[in-house]
């Protein structure tokens, strides 16, 4: 189980891929080129400067969500998950994910969701008082998180084992 007091068991910031911010340069970039076209170098300059600036705070706003676990329970940017009300946990695989994105989906469920990543956990609520069933999470250490919140069950990597094993049992038979 995690340790008493304020001490911080995990932590994780889901920065935005490096892709995202070539991106956002790209975009103020190019509209500096359009505007070089139509008006003078000074306005495309402070043009490009202005949307680039814009685009890369979007990007780090958006990335600069920091998952932690620590004595008072589980926190999602601001939102806190207090220890009294934390549930099973269960570590996602990537069709498992989506589909609790997707069809698979409760409309009172609270998500913590990246685009860019493709993995997470499912946490459940007990709190009788809260209609949020569980909290969807994405994260790129789904293991560690879920080890940090008092998982105790099967890591991805061993389901994954078990999967293969069953369907290799299958075609056999």
């Amino acid at each position: 189980m995690r340790q008493a007091g304020n001490v911080t068991t995990y932590n994780e910031r889901l920065t935005a891929p490096i892709s995202w911010w070539l991106s956002a340069l790209a975009f103020g970039l190019v509209w500096g080129w359009i505007l070089l076209v139509a008006t003078t170098w000074t306005i495309a300059i402070v043009t490009a400067l202005i949307v680039s600036s814009l685009c890369l705070y979007g990007v780090w706003r958006f990335g600069s969500l920091r998952l932690s676990v620590d004595g008072s329970g589980l926190r999602a940017g601001s939102a806190l998950l207090d220890d009294k009300s934390l549930g099973d946990v269960e570590i996602l695989h990537r069709a498992e994910y989506r589909a609790r994105l997707g069809v698979g989906a409760d409309a009172r469920a609270y998500l913590v969701t990246r685009p860019y990543l493709d993995r997470g956990v499912l946490v459940h609520v007990n709190d009788s008082g809260d209609p949020t069933p569980y909290w969807l999470l994405s994260s790129r250490r789904p293991e560690a998180l879920a080890a940090a919140l008092g998982h105790t069950g099967p890591t991805a990597a061993s389901d994954i084992g078990e999967e293969a094993t069953h369907v290799e049992e299958v075609q056999e038979g």
